[in-house]
């Protein structure tokens, strides 16, 4: 069900995307990733960053001896938690979370906020990490608002799992808080890995302003005080109160900073190699890639594979943007020297942009749509400097080659 009629789309970083469409040099990614920047030999910055972890300018040596000091810093003595893992029992996340404990004798507590519609292989995955030999726990919202607030980011700004990842953002830093532990360490640095922001290149972590304004800028207020007015609330049943809204909100950021809580990422420390990781997790903590194969949207089968509608959020990529999940995982696999330019283009031109049939009718049911209405969403996000209709069929107007 959709209220009539639909409003303005609020997805405001449309705004910044230049209007001639390019693609990097070196790998496939397209300049239209919000935020990411080329420079003038048409190299774009996730490839530049690589340049430099693979060829040592980057210091891991010395980056080592500081992780070992942070470590040293938090480190308990009575088994009592000194850091927080966020972790979807994913193969990057149970990777950190062993190497935390046993390579570096650390007592983590593995946080994880519930994704929209668990699979059966993610759910299998996280118990396995479990039962390798660590606490847990699961943040699990109220499924209603939850489903609402999924199905009104979906409609707003054509992104269903902006709440979820809010909630995967918050969860672990409000569970340091509430466990009085003081060290959360994320994975990588995505601004750098996948393309953003350069001027984090020194980040050790995130520091709290602008880990705020990165994940938690969009318009969430906004969305709630539309979806008001036209009932969506009413006709859901939900009686919605400010409180309810806190499990998606990061803490205040003056709390943070009094109890010394500390943002850190572990790509910062390690060189970042999401294969790596995977044959890692496999050996170390039961981790299995998709016994269905590859995922809709790309050639992978062995990441992201908890969300059974994931490959939704892929494929509004490739609406709102004009590439998908087949040009992130081909770009970063390029740059890491596993696949070559050549064979990325291929598998960019079969993958990106497959319709993710099996995900459809779960992700429809799941936000309580019909398929028209899903359709007519999907067409506000088409901008005209990447689409163009021929006769009844859309057309990227560039492709990379």
């Amino acid at each position: 069900m959709i209220k009539r009629p639909l409003k303005p789309h609020l997805e405001s970083q449309f705004k910044k995307l230049p209007k001639e469409i390019k693609f990097c040099k070196r790998c496939v990614m397209s300049n239209q990733r919000p935020r990411i920047s080329f420079d003038k030999e048409g190299i774009c910055g996730p490839c530049r960053y690589t340049e430099m972890k693979h060829k040592g300018i980057i210091n891991y040596k010395k980056r080592k001896i500081l992780l070992e000091k942070l470590l040293d810093k938090h480190r308990s003595k009575n088994g009592e938690y000194d850091v927080i893992v966020p972790c979807s029992g994913g193969k990057d996340s149970s990777t950190i979370a062993h190497k935390l404990k046993h390579e570096w004798g650390m007592t983590p507590l593995c946080v994880t906020f519930s994704p929209p519609v668990y699979t059966d292989i993610g759910r299998k995955n996280l118990q396995n990490l479990i039962y390798s030999g660590f606490d847990h726990k699961l943040i699990t919202p109220n499924g209603k608002l939850y489903k609402l607030l999924a199905k009104l980011s979906f409609i707003y700004i054509g992104d269903h799992e902006e709440i979820f990842d809010r909630g995967q953002m918050n969860g672990p830093i409000s569970e340091a808080l509430n466990n009085k532990v003081k060290l959360v360490m994320y994975g990588e640095n995505g601004e750098l890995e996948y393309g953003g922001d350069i001027g984090t290149i020194d980040f050790k972590g995130m520091p709290w302003d602008y880990y705020e304004k990165i994940y938690f800028s969009t318009p969430l207020e906004k969305i709630i005080e539309i979806a008001k007015k036209d009932k969506y609330f009413d006709y859901y049943g939900i009686d919605l109160k400010p409180g309810n809204l806190n499990i998606f909100k990061l803490p205040p950021i003056n709390k943070l900073k009094k109890n010394g809580i500390e943002f850190h990422w572990w790509g910062f420390y390690n060189k970042w190699m999401p294969q790596e990781n995977y044959y890692y997790a496999v050996q170390n903590a039961g981790f299995e890639a998709n016994p269905e194969g590859r995922m809709e949207g790309t050639y992978s089968k062995y990441a992201q594979l908890d969300d059974a509608t994931d490959a939704i959020l892929y494929y509004m990529m490739f609406i709102k943007y004009g590439f998908g999940r087949a040009t992130s995982d081909a770009a970063h696999e390029i740059r890491d020297g596993h696949i070559s330019r050549e064979e990325g283009v291929s598998l960019v031109q079969r993958f990106d942009g497959e319709f993710p049939e099996r995900s459809f009718k779960t992700f429809l049911d799941y936000v309580d749509l019909e398929s028209n209405e899903f359709w007519e969403i999907v067409d506000r996000f088409r901008l005209k400097h990447i689409w163009e209709k021929q006769g009844n069929t859309w057309k990227l107007r560039k492709q990379v080659t």
